[in-house]
């Protein structure tokens, strides 16, 4: 691996918006590619977009049906080379800590490729993808590849706040998605992990566009302060919930489910402010989990939070959605969370947490048939593996 070192210093001492070129001479020099490229997952989580300079137009790759999208979806490298191909063509998919980023596809002459080439390739696109994550400090390329359409202002301040769509740790992993992707305005969703806890949170501010964003940031933020200040869970919702007041004097509000898991017990405490609710799929079946209702943040002042506790276990999933997802209705006007979403989590049991939001919105979309969306549809899946 001394030779997968060299290039990682070499990613590090790179400008931003060069580190593909990077990776395709170090991968020209020692397996002979004379084709690299890196394509990046769209927001909508539906086509893979190659990572160009600003002004160039290149179509992407659907997701679905493509052997780049089948490397991506299984998070394995996919090869394509026979007897009769010049080539072999390899697709890898760049992934950190559990959050699916794209895919590298190299080419190599056919008689260059064995398996063994494999590993090596693997470390290239694991460094490749840490050092993105660095460059999107300092360049918008790596950004403006994941667009395959504008987005509207409000959408762009929401993703600008995520940490990332999935995460993946010893102790459980877990995935995330908004619709409509390039116009959302209000939901949001957060988390952090430390050595003893995972701390979840998903937000649905009321209101449209900008308004929304602006609130949904404030909230976001506030939480944040307040749990980097080493405040438990009930003081983060009562700073939150005092912030969001002060500034709208209850004109607006948010609802905000939060959630904090001790990892080494499967112990989960809940405080319930508002709308979005979870599921929870243990040995196959499927039921709700209740809380007790309590006031959204920043509807009155003074506001008092109480926490409660549950457990997980081992192999449970948990699904939590905004009301953009179980207060929609059928064409018969049947809400989507009373039995569909049931079913729908069943049907997708085999799937990994990082697709099942993207699952499940699929879904939805199919149940509301031409019935447009009338608000943010937010659906996080985490699966519970303990310690």
């Amino acid at each position: 691996m001394e030779r997968v070192a060299d290039v990682e210093r070499a990613l590090r001492a790179a400008a931003p918006h060069t580190l593909v070129d990077v990776v395709a001479e170090f991968l020209r020099e020692r397996h002979g590619a004379d084709r690299v490229v890196l394509r990046l997952a769209d927001y909508g989580m539906t086509t893979l977009q190659t990572v160009e300079p600003p002004g160039s137009v290149v179509e992407g790759v659907p997701i679905n049906g493509s052997p780049q999208g089948r490397a991506f979806g299984t998070q394995e490298p996919f090869v394509e080379v026979g007897s009769r191909l010049p080539d072999a063509t390899i697709h890898l998919p760049v992934t950190i800590r559990g959050d699916r980023m794209g895919v590298l596809t190299v080419t190599v002459p056919a008689d260059r490729y064995t398996q063994a080439v494999l590993p090596e390739m693997a470390h290239v696109c694991e460094a490749l993808g840490h050092e993105i994550l660095v460059a999107e400090r300092d360049t918008d390329l790596y950004v403006l590849a994941r667009r395959a359409s504008r987005l509207t202002l409000a959408a762009e301040m929401q993703w600008q706040l995520l940490p990332g769509r999935s995460c993946a740790r010893p102790e459980f992993s877990l995935g995330a998605h908004l619709e409509p992707a390039y116009a959302i305005f209000g939901d949001n969703f957060d988390w952090s992990v430390s050595a003893d806890h995972l701390t979840l949170t998903v937000t649905n501010g009321m209101g449209e566009g900008i308004e929304a964003a602006l609130l949904t940031n404030l909230v976001v933020n506030a939480l944040r302060n307040a749990r980097r200040a080493g405040l438990d869970l009930v003081d983060q919702a009562y700073l939150a919930d005092q912030a969001v007041y002060a500034h709208y004097r209850g004109a607006m509000y948010a609802s905000v489910l939060l959630l904090r898991f001790d990892l080494a017990t499967g112990e989960v405490e809940a405080v319930d402010a508002g709308s979005p609710r979870m599921w929870r799929m243990r040995r196959r079946e499927v039921e709700a989990v209740p809380f007790d209702a309590q006031l959204p943040l920043g509807m009155f002042e003074e506001t008092a939070y109480v926490a409660e506790r549950f457990q997980v276990l081992p192999g449970d999933r948990l699904l939590i959605g905004s009301d953009g997802v179980y207060e929609t209705a059928s064409p018969t006007g049947e809400h989507y969370g009373e039995r569909a979403l049931a079913l729908s989590l069943t049907a997708n049991s085999l799937l990994p947490p990082s697709q099942v939001p993207r699952a499940v919105l699929r879904d939805l979309s199919d149940y509301r048939a031409a019935v447009p969306l009338e608000d943010d549809a937010l659906v996080v899946c985490l699966d519970w593996h303990g310690r």
